[in-house]
């Protein structure tokens, strides 16, 4: 796949060459990040339509990598299962390879090496895109724009009827605000008319990458809500975010990425597994003394109390034996590990293998 950049002026529209074929595909625009003005429109050429035969997933990649440079390993051998229908959270620290993942699903940049399929097809081709929207980064328009004629200009490439741009307008919530321009909005309304854009070709698979991205705690719930409602069309979504709160809320499976590796993939229950348990006994000396002669599995003090990473069945046992060994016991449950403890032990271990 080639991509052709056609420079432009921040006051003019950059027409496509084949107005056809730019209807099926997505219109990528590159802006100022100084002015908010667009410099750039990027047109897909070269498409390769190789189908896929993955049909149970929306995304599938096989060892797919991007190295900028020798020094620079952005993604590292991944391999992503997105299942057709569900809300899938790709989480990772920042820098952790999320946007350069999206940027080759979306067909923006090629892979090093390795293997993708996007709702079935080749990342970038006709039928891929056909079937993609995206918000890859900062949603970009034109600030001189009303939110509807920003729709407009996109909705006129892509080949879209005028009611699909009032559809979008109204799934977003944007209706009221639609006739005034796009620099006056704020950074939640912005946000949602990127996701309306991303959505004016009724995409099969939506792509948003850091949705919530510097949105305050009202804005961040209508995200929450709106992506909510995008999946009960029965849509897929995929969506990137280091905000564990979010991914928690939102999705049904996640996939966690550090380095860019994935670390961890499942449901938001099979991430956090077992909790282990939680005891608090005194003298803690003694408590914590007798935990480790036991093997009790890996032993912290938090706040005063332990908690060990053992199976709960073992819990009887294990008090039996403080008891026997003099300590008093005053609390034993079951601990519940949060997905922020799971993503900590995550991060933790690969910044560990990395220092072997």
């Amino acid at each position: 796949m080639a991509w052709r950049g056609r420079r432009s002026s921040p006051t003019r529209v950059v027409r496509p060459f084949d107005a056809n074929r730019w209807s099926a595909t997505l219109a990528f625009v590159r802006t100022d990040s100084r002015r908010d003005n667009v410099i750039d429109v990027l047109e897909a050429d070269e498409f390769v339509t190789k189908p896929a035969t993955a049909e149970a997933f929306a995304v599938d990649t096989r060892g797919l990598t991007k190295r900028y440079s020798a020094e620079v390993l952005a993604v590292d051998n991944l391999d992503l299962h997105v299942r057709r229908g569900e809300v899938y959270g790709f989480l990772g620290p920042n820098g952790a390879g999320k946007t350069t993942t999206l940027r080759m699903l979306s067909g923006l940049i090629r892979p090093t090496a390795g293997t993708a399929t996007v709702v079935g097809y080749l990342p970038g081709s006709t039928q891929s895109l056909k079937r993609l929207g995206a918000m890859v980064e900062t949603p970009a328009f034109y600030p001189y724009l009303s939110g509807r004629d920003n729709l407009r200009v996109i909705g006129r490439y892509i080949g879209v009827a005028p009611a699909r741009i009032e559809a979008v307008l109204k799934q977003v919530d944007l209706t009221d605000r639609a006739r005034h321009k796009f620099r006056t909005y704020s950074t939640g309304m912005k946000q949602r008319l990127g996701v309306a854009a991303a959505l004016l070709k009724d995409p099969e698979l939506l792509i948003l990458d850091e949705p919530t991205s510097g949105l305050d705690p009202q804005g961040t719930v209508e995200m929450r809500t709106l992506i909510r409602g995008i999946a009960k069309e029965g849509r897929t979504v995929l969506l990137s975010s280091h905000l564990l709160n979010e991914v928690e809320q939102t999705c049904n499976r996640v996939g966690v990425i550090v380095k860019g590796r994935l670390v961890a993939e499942g449901t938001i229950d099979e991430l956090r597994g077992r909790g282990g348990l939680l005891i608090r006994a005194t003298p803690v000396d003694r408590a914590r003394a007798l935990l480790d002669q036991l093997g009790a599995g890996a032993v912290r003090t938090v706040d005063g109390h332990f908690t060990l990473n053992v199976d709960p069945a073992q819990a009887a046992v294990i008090n039996r034996r403080l008891v026997e060994g003099g300590v008093d016991v005053s609390e034993l449950q079951e601990a519940e590990r949060s997905l922020e403890d799971v993503f900590l032990q995550l991060t933790e271990g690969v910044a560990k293998e990395e220092k072997k």
